[in-house]
């Protein structure tokens, strides 16, 4: 198996479990798995030279993180 396919089914199952977590309404950790799973399809995409796809997980990951920061640091 190519590293690439290993990066994406790594993501792919980030992503679901990420998903997963968020939904039973785990904070932090579920926006943190989903903006790995992001940052890791962000990897991938990047690889592909895929624009569509590196803007998407640009903004999940920084949409992640930075919802956690903005939750945390000035609330």
């Amino acid at each position: 198996m190519k590293k690439i396919e290993i990066l994406k089914w790594l993501a792919t199952a980030t992503l679901i479990i990420g998903t997963a977590v968020n939904s039973y309404g785990y904070y932090p950790e579920g926006p943190l798995i989903l903006a790995l799973g992001g940052f890791i399809w962000l990897i991938v995409s990047i690889m592909w030279k895929e624009w569509s796809l590196i803007v998407t997980n640009v903004i999940l990951t920084i949409m992640g993180v930075g919802g956690v920061i903005i939750k945390y640091y000035f609330n």
